[in-house]
């Protein structure tokens, strides 16, 4: 099993960037999908977006589209959350997370491997 570990999280004004981090160790980091979700307090964990094997493609929520951008580099087993123009409801645990299906899943039952997570929060 892949061992995740995420970094970079912090707090932010709103309007400002960050640029999460996810190292992968234990498997072949090119062999999984890459995932980030996120959950705020009292709420269920939701997809941020993911992105495949090869990382010329990746799948965003509504939420972030065009205001975040998933990149991986596989040669330092990484995958990053660069996340601009923030906004208060962005604030949460972000996760990475690893998954072994075929396409890209947008729910936490596609992921088999999970961070233990950075929080995020942005202020207005």
């Amino acid at each position: 099993q892949v061992q995740l570990e995420e970094s970079g999280g912090g707090l932010v004004q709103a309007g400002g960037s960050l640029r999460l981090s996810c190292a992968a160790s234990g498997r072949t980091f090119s062999n999984y999908i890459m995932g980030w979700f996120r959950q705020a307090p009292g709420k269920e964990r939701e997809f941020v977006g993911a992105i495949i094997r090869s990382g010329s493609l990746a799948d965003y929520a509504e939420s972030v589209k065009g205001r975040f951008t998933i990149s991986r580099d596989n040669a330092e087993n990484t995958v990053y959350l660069i996340m601009n123009s923030l906004k208060p409801e962005d604030t949460g645990v972000y996760y990475c997370a690893a998954s072994l299906t075929w396409s890209i899943s947008r729910t936490t039952s596609g992921y088999s491997a999970w961070g233990q997570g950075t929080q995020v929060t942005v202020s207005s």
